[in-house]
């Protein structure tokens, strides 16, 4: 088993990120699973750590299959899965109230996780997008794509794992990508750890306390 839990996961993830370590580097975690290997990772490079909401957008009559993804990083960006689209004949009317329904899941993770803290500047500065694994790389490059918003001067996708063919899909998101253990026949990210348990709202928001910008660490 490549990794043992998340917090392992993000530790061996931070090695391969040493040299980001400074005061020019923010760390972006994709809630809920990302946060505990993103920590590790602001915690070893001293960086402050933020999120990046993102839901994905489900057929409606088969909410597993993705037509695209909605992210907040600042401000709202839609990835749209057009070939999906297409394909499960979804119309505008249907899509867009798609969106409508993850915006307002949004906005309530949002004001649950965040609410007024202080959000890390990523203008300028080296961002570190972190999650616990890919799937298929539609979460993942909303999220990309959210945080290239915020104008920073280089944007790094760091996985612990992920398939090979999303990380080639991914590779135009990212001026680089870090993942340590890529696979073409990919078994689903939970098959990677020893122990992929749930990571609770608890967790995430004591994370931020801890490692968020402004946050004293420890």
């Amino acid at each position: 088993m490549p990794f043992q839990d998340r917090q392992e996961a993000g530790q061996r993830l931070a090695e391969a990120l040493e040299r980001f370590k400074g005061p020019d580097t923010v760390v972006f975690a994709l809630p809920r699973g990302g946060v505990p290997v993103a920590a590790q990772v602001a915690k070893a490079l001293r960086a402050p750590l933020d999120l990046v909401l993102v839901r994905k957008i489900g057929v409606p009559f088969q909410p597993e299959l993705a037509m695209g993804a909605i992210a907040d990083g600042g401000e709202l960006v839609v990835a749209r899965n057009e070939d999906v689209i297409a394909l499960a004949g979804v119309t505008e009317m249907q899509f867009h109230r798609a969106v409508s329904h993850e915006t307002a899941e949004i906005e309530r993770r949002r004001r649950l996780y965040l609410g007024g803290r202080e959000r890390a500047d990523a203008k300028g500065r080296v961002a570190i997008v972190v999650d616990d694994g890919v799937a298929t790389g539609a979460t993942t490059r909303a999220a990309l794509r959210a945080v290239r918003a915020r104008a920073p001067k280089k944007l790094i996708l760091a996985v612990p794992v992920a398939p090979t063919e999303s990380l080639g899909e991914l590779r135009a998101e990212a001026d680089e990508i870090i993942c340590l253990e890529s696979h073409e026949y990919f078994l689903g990210v939970g098959c990677y750890y020893a122990d992929f348990s749930q990571t609770e709202d608890d967790e995430v928001i004591d994370l931020l306390d801890r490692y968020g910008a402004g946050a004293t660490r420890g």
